[in-house]
């Protein structure tokens, strides 16, 4: 036995290669497309164009009615013009034929326009002419004109909603009941919609205009058929009116047929609207969900059939008909019924006995939450909510300033709440609750003057400030005494923001790490690896997580783990390779704390308190101990927190400045007094900048 292969046909091999090379082989479609309209076709090649142009549009029309929604077939108008500019093309080839070989007689321009003639046309042209009119009519007047108007409606009506629309889906991502990759996909199939419809309302131009230039071309055909005939080969006028005329109908039906399938089609395609299913789904189940009304239409038919002259037992066929399918509707509808509600018992079982898998919900936390009362649900449910669109926001706040992908915030009500209050979770502990007024305006006196306006007072939930809750109509006269008015969006959104910056370090998960890692340039990711230790993510997690804690931005990350890999070699000590990434980043935190006038202000401890402070660190190889007691560490404090609220009151934040050994220890001490302050050591002042002293702690 042989052992080559077995060799396909050159047919299979053939068909193959087409498949491989279907857009070389689309391009050579269009671009015979065109060439038919200058090149003159026999009349085999012209039968074999015209059988195609049948296929196509046939195929198209079985297409548009098994796609279960419009998008499906969002290629639909691009083929409407390929198939319209097919059909043309075949006209002028046929146009040619039939001038130039009309008088040979009805098979001069090929076998199906004679067929079409002979079998149409039934032997008198006169009758040609009129169906031929009479399907122009159809398709001009009725099915292209409303299918063109269904679509131009359509694509106006679908660009006027997508504003509410993406509000609709942003509320959706805010509240939690959608992730990002979901709301990503609505997005894309919003975007798809409106540029279909934009699309069909334009294409359907393509199928009014084929109307009309079957029609001029039909005109052309006759007048310049029996012009020709009798003047160049002296047929009779008679002879000559019949040969041309039958020809020129039957290419008219050969090409006005074609056409009226696919307008058709385009019809079934733009009326669809928002109908799932294929469209005997769509409409039969619709026509057959009433059995009542199918017993009414065969009871009328049955009358109808009982009227002198009427064909009664064609209508008492069709009226038993109706009333048989509304019998069969009944039963299934009952049916349904009945499946339904055994379901729905059943999901009510389910629920009584949760599964397994409902444990398991029940133990997953959600990294941040939001939960609101009963008055505030309307700030997440109206048309025009704000406050899923801030919310959304501070993702990419935080992803700009930080270098931190925020966790989705689930937004939820509360029945629990107070009616006007809200509550802040993170990673399932309740971190903060406070109260808002879903129809107020809080407003704020920079000057810390009484405000003197009617309303409730109360504090800032996010600063402590004192501030008075009023009436929306009284907001304009508050910003006209100068005051400060923040709408209860801006207020919650506020809040939100501070928690997470408290919380930053607990939200850097060991999977938001990896995913951090995973998203470096390669070879940062291949370094990354190579950082030694059990677990090399773990150890950028903590050092990133000392970072966020003093609120360092860890957008560098590609620098931060080049500086963790080359500390890494000499020590293991997070304290220590967190320090080595600080002087890495010099220039930002320096850049970070430089004021309007181009300065770094610094708060210096005084030579006192640094000699004190360094003398208190005990080094034991690596480790670092600080041996301070108390009462003296009690007194800095007091002594640091005097001159920074000195500061404070006019909103700025100078940095503590201290020698790079005791930095770590000074930090922990100012953390719970003033988190706000950055404490930086002699090593992570850029060479760049530009230091001025502003105060001196036990100066």
């Amino acid at each position: 036995m042989s052992s080559e292969p077995t060799r396909r046909p050159n047919g299979a091999r053939m068909l193959a290669l087409g498949l491989a090379n279907r857009d070389v082989g689309f391009a050579v479609g269009v671009t015979l497309v065109l060439a038919v309209l200058f090149v003159p076709l026999p009349s085999v090649l012209l039968d074999l164009g015209l059988a195609v142009s049948l296929a196509l549009s046939a195929l198209i029309l079985m297409v548009a009615l098994w796609i279960p929604r419009p998008l499906d077939f969002n290629s639909f108008p691009t083929l409407l013009l390929v198939v319209t500019m097919l059909r043309l093309s075949l006209n002028v080839a046929s146009t040619r034929l039939i001038l130039s070989q009309g008088h040979t007689g009805p098979g001069a321009a090929g076998g199906v326009i004679e067929g079409f003639s002979r079998f149409i046309v039934a032997g008198s042209f006169v009758i040609g002419i009129v169906i031929f009119a009479i399907l122009v009519v159809i398709n001009f007047i009725v099915i292209s004109k409303g299918s063109t108007r269904i679509a131009e409606v359509s694509a106006r009506f679908s660009l006027d909603a997508m504003p509410g629309k993406q509000m609709a889906i942003d509320a959706d991502l805010g509240a939690g009941l959608i992730d990002e990759a979901q709301a990503k996909a609505r997005r894309k199939e919003l975007e798809d919609e409106s540029g279909f419809f934009g699309a069909m309302d334009g294409a359907s131009k393509f199928v009014r205009g084929d109307a009309v230039a079957g029609l001029i071309i039909t005109m052309i055909n006759i007048v310049g058929g029996i012009l020709i005939g009798v003047v160049q080969h002296g047929l009779p006028i008679g002879e000559a009116a019949n040969v041309y005329t039958t020809l020129t109908i039957g290419d008219g039906l050969v090409s006005q047929i074609p056409a009226l399938i696919v307008s058709l089609a385009a019809g079934l395609i733009v009326t669809k609207g928002g109908t799932e299913g294929a469209a005997n789904e769509a409409v039969l189940s619709q026509l057959g969900r009433f059995p009542k009304a199918l017993w009414m239409a065969g009871g009328l038919l049955f009358g109808i059939g009982l009227l002198p002259g009427f064909p009664l037992p064609v209508f008492a066929i069709l009226a038993l008909m109706l009333v048989g399918l509304g019998w069969v509707m009944d039963r299934e509808a009952k049916a349904r019924v009945t499946r339904e509600t055994a379901q729905a018992a059943q999901a009510e079982r389910d629920e009584a006995t949760p599964a397994e898998d409902d444990v398991a919900a029940t133990l997953r936390l959600d990294e941040l939450r939001l939960d609101l009362g009963g008055a505030l649900v309307p700030l997440i449910n109206r048309p025009d909510a704000a406050l899923p669109g801030k919310i959304k926001s501070l993702r990419h706040l935080f992803a700009r300033e930080y270098g931190f992908v925020l966790p989705s915030v689930r937004i939820k009500d509360d029945p629990a709440l107070s009616a006007d209050a809200y509550a802040i979770t993170v990673q399932g502990v309740r971190a903060a609750t406070a109260e808002v007024r879903a129809t107020g305006m809080m407003v704020i006196n920079p000057s810390e003057a009484g405000i003197d306006l009617p309303g409730q007072r109360t504090k800032d939930p996010t600063f402590g400030l004192e501030v008075v809750w009023v009436d929306q109509q009284l907001a304009e006269t508050a910003e006209a005494a100068g005051c400060t008015v923040v709408d209860p969006e801006s207020v919650i959104t506020t809040h939100l923001t501070e928690i997470i910056k408290q919380h930053m370090p607990e939200l850097l998960t060991y999977g938001a790490v990896q995913e951090l890692i995973e998203k470096l340039p390669r070879p940062y990711q291949k370094l990354a690896g190579e950082i030694s230790g059990t677990s090399p993510a773990i150890l950028v997690q903590h050092v990133l997580q000392a970072l966020l804690l003093e609120r360092i931005s860890i957008r560098n990350l590609p620098l931060i783990v080049e500086a963790i890999a080359e500390a890494n070699r000499t020590t293991s000590s997070v304290t220590l390779i967190t320090e080595h990434v600080r002087r890495r980043l010099s220039n930002q935190i320096c850049h970070a704390l430089t004021d309007g006038q181009g300065f770094v202000p610094v708060i210096t401890m005084s030579a006192a308190w640094e000699g004190e402070f360094n003398a208190a660190v005990r080094m034991n190889g690596e480790e670092r101990n600080f041996l301070m007691s108390p009462q003296r560490v009690q007194e800095f404090v007091l002594e640091a927190r005097k001159e920074i609220q000195r500061f404070a009151q006019a909103d700025e934040w100078p940095a503590l400045m201290v020698s790079p050994e005791v930095r770590s220890f000074v930090r922990s001490m100012l953390e719970r007094v003033s988190p706000m302050t950055q404490v930086i050591s002699h090593n992570e002042v850029h060479r760049k900048a530009a230091l001025r002293t502003v105060a001196t702690i036990g100066g």
